[in-house]
């Protein structure tokens, strides 16, 4: 995939490059538009350039004057009583008590008033400065009009965190204005959004609709919503978010992205952790409804990946990559090609624990989870505690293809349907350790397993293989038909 420096504008003939109307300001005149726009102070601005703008940097010189003329006042009476006296042992103790009861309220940041050019002033100071915690409006939909390098807003290129609150929203303006995603992390940015939607970002000729991570950015969502972001064009990824360096989505919703080519709600060639989240109704044209992921390592716990929709993969589609999945409910995804559910390919690996892969659906192989073969990249899969149900393709595997090596303990393959091989397609090595399949239909044959290479049921620990329609397994030593 491509990866381009954002901190670059187009190229105007002649030379020069396009600035928007924001940018046609200079950094000359950022620090004292940005501070009377966000409402601090502007008398300690050339103090204060050059520090990390937060609440404390921008009053910690007050409070430490305060502290020094104490000494000798009231205030430093106070003090004194709360580092000796009862009082101040009594406070503490409640302060621990407040904190034990979750009334701890986070550090205040810099207000920033329900206006667009407010927040690009705030977040241009913020890099200037070595980053901030901004928090903005409640009820409030900053909707972005101007197109600055790509983004609606500044590229992160320094810590900023951006705390939201109810209805908290960043949109992209859809009338009258061209695409652009809404941020762009590059290197040494690292922006965290706190109870925040992101929304209809659109980018027509790179990565990203939503989000871009650059190598070398890192991003973490909590509690926020990623949603109706589009990576458009001829071949796009990431349509809610495209890392390509580290990204950790918490207790969030990445729903409603499209994708014109891999990863409809995110593509990731970095590091990726998901946690209580989901990836909801999200669509690629291609690879991975939900996520598509190269040379990249992916961690999901809990959460959902349901109702996404690609030609493969549609649930999530691996390549080159290692995934271990928690936890997670896998759920109603649709495939026109193969895999419905997840597709491990290209010497990829994948764990899979306690997870629900149910009611998926392809039209090719696999409806619930496909296993590349040696020639396409051999792929390894491990599913342990997990239920596979239900799911459903109009060819071969309904529940599992399995062209590589893969094993199974403590799971159920239970209802899948399939033309061939109800339950299990296995055209590599499977091993099933304690494990039941159980119900799966095949309309023509192997109702259960219908085996193509090595099948390991190792019954003495619990496997069976029973009540598949129109038989049990076909070609698997030790099954009965």
């Amino acid at each position: 995939m491509r990866y381009q420096n954002h901190t670059q504008g187009p190229v105007r003939p002649g030379g020069g490059r396009a600035r928007s109307r924001w940018w046609a300001v200079g950094l000359a005149g950022v620090t004292g538009l940005a501070l009377s726009t966000v409402g601090v102070a502007a008398s300690p601005a050339a103090d204060a350039v050059g520090r990390t703008l937060t609440a404390s940097a921008d009053h910690g010189d007050d409070r430490g004057r305060h502290d020094d003329k104490g000494k000798g006042g009231d205030r430093g009476k106070r003090d004194d009583k709360g580092q000796h006296g009862e009082k101040g042992q009594h406070r503490e103790k409640g302060q621990r008590d407040d904190k034990s009861r979750g009334s701890e309220k986070k550090p205040a940041g810099i207000p920033v008033p329900c206006d667009a050019d407010a927040l690009i002033a705030a977040i241009t100071l913020a890099n200037a400065r070595g980053g901030a915690v901004l928090d903005l409006a409640k009820d409030c939909t900053y909707l972005l009009t101007a197109d600055i390098f790509d983004s609606g807003l500044p590229a992160i290129t320094t810590p900023i965190t951006l705390n939201g609150g109810k209805h908290t929203t960043i949109e992209r303006a859809a009338a009258a204005v061209g695409q652009f995603r809404i941020f762009t992390v590059d290197v040494g940015g690292d922006l965290t959004l706190n109870k925040l939607t992101v929304a209809g970002g659109q980018t027509s000729d790179d990565d990203g609709g939503g989000i871009l991570v650059n190598a070398g950015g890192a991003l973490t969502t909590n509690h926020s919503t990623i949603t109706r972001n589009i990576a458009g064009g001829d071949s796009n990824s990431g349509g809610g978010i495209a890392n390509f360096g580290t990204t950790r989505i918490n207790h969030s919703a990445i729903v409603r992205n499209t994708a014109s080519f891999q990863g409809g709600g995110i593509y990731s060639a970095g590091l990726l952790e998901i946690v209580k989240s989901h990836l909801d109704n999200n669509t690629s044209d291609d690879n991975g409804g939900g996520i598509f992921s190269t040379n990249s390592t992916v961690t999901v716990k809990g959460g959902s990946i349901s109702g996404n929709q690609a030609s493969n993969g549609a649930a999530m589609f691996l390549s080159t990559s290692i995934s271990t999945v928690t936890g997670t409910k896998i759920t109603g995804n649709t495939a026109s090609g193969s895999t419905g559910g997840i597709r491990a390919s290209v010497a990829s690996q994948l764990t899979m624990r306690h997870v629900s892969l149910a009611d998926n659906n392809a039209s090719g192989l696999a409806g619930g989870l496909f296993v590349s073969a040696a020639g396409e990249g051999e792929s390894f899969a491990t599913v342990e505690d997990s239920v596979i149900k239900n799911n459903v393709t109009s060819l071969i595997g309904g529940g599992i293809f399995n062209g590589g090596q893969t094993v199974l303990r403590h799971t159920k393959v239970i209802g899948n349907q399939a033309s061939q091989g109800g339950g299990i397609q296995n055209d590599g090595t499977i091993s099933l350790f304690t494990t039941k399949v159980v119900e799966n239909i095949a309309t023509t044959d192997g109702g259960g397993i219908y085996n193509n290479g090595t099948v390991n049921l190792n019954t003495a620990t619990g496997t069976i293989v029973i009540k598949n329609r129109p038989n049990n397994c076909v070609n698997v030593p030790g099954c009965a038909g």
